[in-house]
């Protein structure tokens, strides 16, 4: 099964960037059968940026984005809102990588749920 996890909100202005994280790390860790893509739309693409400095005791998006790479998830950027925002894919976490629309909706023909955060 094929899930794409869409996030739309900065990683540390609420915990919904968290949470979707949260949730694709457990779906990988839980069921072999899935396979999972994330696509970071608006301030979202934060959560993609390389070298985040969190508190002790605070979770850490980059982390969390690093574990599901790690376990096969792909995860891409919206480009125009990054290029919007100042972010290039040079300062993207390794494996991240810049998308568009085109590929956003082929994703959401090939995959067999979306979730949106």
């Amino acid at each position: 099964m094929k899930i794409l996890i869409v996030i739309n909100d900065a990683p540390y202005g609420d915990d919904r960037p968290y949470n979707a994280l949260r949730t694709a790390m457990t779906l990988q860790k839980e069921h072999d059968n899935v396979s999972v893509k994330v696509f970071l739309f608006a301030d979202a693409i934060f959560c993609a940026k390389s070298d985040q400095k969190t508190s002790d005791g605070q979770y850490n998006i980059e982390r969390m984005i690093k574990s599901i790479l790690s376990h096969g998830a792909e995860v891409k950027v919206c480009s125009s809102c990054a290029a919007v925002r100042g972010i290039n894919e040079s300062d993207l976490i390794p494996n991240v990588q810049l998308s568009n629309m085109k590929e956003f909706t082929q994703w959401v023909i090939d995959c067999d749920k979306i979730l949106s955060f």
